[in-house]
């Protein structure tokens, strides 16, 4: 096996292993931070080794025995100066030939359902828990995470790093929460995936405007999720997740330009995907216990997901979804979610009422949204000279060069009148579309 081919087999490897070998090595040790070191320290030796003697049989079970090696020599160099290393690196030692502890079918649910609740612990910075999450429980490599957030690598290396230490300050430990814990908690893992999907299909800068990798991984995320911990916001979730994801195949032309949603050809949609949030949707409307604000999302993502065009979509609804999301999560960007809704419902007038009484507020002051949408109500209502104003004002505020290409080609076409229904075009809108 060549140097080339072994690097694609470890890279394959970590990608779709990383958070079972982490998490093993963490349950193993009892250390997350040391966990994560040493799993990278295998990935180095595998690089040569697997490039020398081939790819072994069971490449993850290779690894862990790599990883749990590296443990025994760490923690023999550490004895020195705590007895409890001491017993510890005995008891490694003394394991029985065999025995896998590493692979105990019973405990890796748990310990990958530990490492997603660790990495996205509240006491970590949003952007902390992110980057951790990607890196541990997604298999991103830190250039790739940079990659996909634009920002320099070390900077990712660097939350990675101050992450680990600050678990390790606050003596987080390596273990499943307990059940209060987990409802406390959830919030914030879920939050986690859902804005590495938003960043994936509405890139907020850069030169794409739909990131599928990143997408694909918080969808994968999501799923594992799912398995691990079944809750009805769980399961929004992922219908949320799916339900935008089914659009992405209609939303860019042969060019790499955004369809709006009027001129999208539906056919395009992914039926698949569309039928697996739809499940996932009635899974958590079974529980019982209302929607929350993803399944609420995932509700209106729906509407559209089974109208057959713009006019047939049931607006109304959205409207009412919209408003119930509003006093679940008050923000000012639902409530222009709820204004475009109403400017399709009501009509146009009624929709810049109360996009202008959110302008009035100075909240969304920074955001390309609230003039880009302006700017689609005005032209809808014959006011093409303030359309033209507020589309251009959009243009300076936006830093997605493709959304920026985008609201430009409406700036030269203001002189069309006709109504238009856009995407929402950026991470911070709830995934449901509109004008």
């Amino acid at each position: 096996m060549s140097r080339a081919e072994a690097r694609r087999a470890v890279e394959a490897v970590w990608r779709m292993e990383s958070a079972r070998i982490v998490g093993a090595l963490a349950r193993y040790t009892g250390d997350f931070s040391l966990a994560e070191d040493l799993a990278q320290e295998a990935l180095a030796e595998a690089l040569v080794s697997w490039s020398v003697n081939g790819l072994p049989a069971e490449p993850t079970g290779w690894l862990l025995t790599v990883g749990r090696r590296r443990a025994i020599d760490v923690f023999r160099r550490r004895s020195a100066r705590d007895e409890r290393y001491v017993l510890l690196a005995r008891d490694l030692d003394e394991e029985l030939p065999g025995v896998d502890v590493l692979f105990n079918p019973d405990a890796i649910d748990d310990d990958v359902l530990a490492l997603m609740f660790i990495s996205c612990h509240p006491v970590l910075s949003k952007e902390s828990r992110i980057a951790l999450t990607l890196r541990v429980i997604g298999g991103l490599t830190t250039d790739e995470i940079a990659k996909a957030f634009l920002v320099p690598a070390p900077t990712i290396q660097a939350r990675i790093t101050r992450a680990k230490k600050t678990l390790a300050a606050a003596e987080i430990p390596f273990v499943v929460p307990e059940p209060h814990e987990i409802a406390e908690r959830l919030g914030s893992v879920l939050q986690v995936v859902y804005l590495i999907f938003t960043e994936g299909s509405f890139a907020s800068a850069g030169e794409e405007w739909i990131r599928t990798d990143l997408a694909s991984e918080a969808r994968r995320l999501a799923r594992v999720l799912v398995r691990l911990k079944p809750e009805p916001e769980v399961f929004g979730l992922i219908a949320l997740l799916e339900l935008t994801a089914a659009r992405f195949p209609a939303r860019l032309d042969e060019l790499g330009r955004p369809v709006l949603l009027e001129d999208q050809d539906r056919r395009l949609w992914d039926q698949s995907a569309i039928r697996r949030g739809r499940a996932a949707l009635a899974r958590a409307v079974d529980a019982g216990h209302g929607l929350g604000a993803y399944g609420l999302q995932a509700s209106i993502a729906e509407c559209h997901a089974v109208a057959h065009s713009v006019a047939e979509t049931d607006w109304q609804r959205i409207v009412i979804l919209y408003e119930a999301l509003g006093r679940l999560t008050p923000s000012p960007i639902i409530e222009l979610g709820r204004a475009v809704a109403v400017a399709m419902a009501s009509g146009p007038a009624d929709g810049l009422a109360l996009v202008d009484a959110i302008a009035s507020r100075g909240e969304l002051a920074g955001s390309h949204l609230l003039p880009a949408i302006r700017g689609e109500i005005l032209t809808r209502l014959g006011r093409p000279d303030e359309a033209r104003t507020a589309l251009l004002q959009a243009i300076e505020l936006c830093g997605n060069a493709v959304e920026r290409a985008a609201l430009q080609r409406k700036v030269n076409d203001i002189g069309d009148h006709r109504g238009t229904a856009a995407e929402p075009a950026t991470s911070n809108v709830p995934q449901g579309e509109y004008p």
